[in-house]
């Protein structure tokens, strides 16, 4: 697989919306109670709790890139159909592009980023590594703070709070 140098990356992000799958972990308790699972990493807006996911690879499948991102931060692979469909397309901008018309949005000033957003079950116990500095299950209706600006709307159209 080739990467970008850099230079030419930091450009590609000025120029045009990136592809990325955003994805929930969520698991039920015993009780029968749904959690939401999200990492605390460094963003543009400090350390904050989020989604997990990110950019999807030329010639990489959606299936693939979630099954990626899930390794790389929380050391699980989850099981995902062939052809997943989102659950919700999220949209992420940064302020100066971010629309004024009433669209509901997340912020990254770093770049425009069309979300397909999805919520996964994990079964195993999920390990927080590279990006994420931890990783922890929350109550819906108790959510940690501060939230990366944005997640919670993303949370609530997914149905999730």
């Amino acid at each position: 697989m080739s990467y970008l140098p850099a230079e030419l990356y930091a450009q590609i992000e000025l120029s045009v919306p990136i592809a990325c799958v955003d994805f929930v972990p969520v698991r039920s308790t015993d009780t029968g109670d749904r959690q939401i699972g999200l990492i605390l990493r460094e963003s543009p807006h400090g350390q904050v709790w989020c989604h997990l996911g990110g950019r999807i690879r030329r010639g990489e499948t959606i299936a693939a890139a979630l099954r990626r991102h899930a390794r790389e931060t929380v050391g699980l692979e989850p099981s995902v159909p062939l052809n997943p469909q989102p659950g919700y397309v999220y949209e992420w901008f940064p302020p100066s592009v971010a629309p004024s018309d009433g669209t509901a949005f997340g912020s990254d000033p770093r770049k425009h980023a069309i979300g397909l957003s999805f919520v996964i079950e994990l079964e195993e116990e999920a390990l927080a590594q590279n990006e994420a500095l931890a990783f922890k299950y929350y109550d819906p209706r108790e959510l940690p703070s501060p939230l990366w600006p944005g997640c919670a709307e993303l949370l609530a159209r997914l149905g999730l709070i």
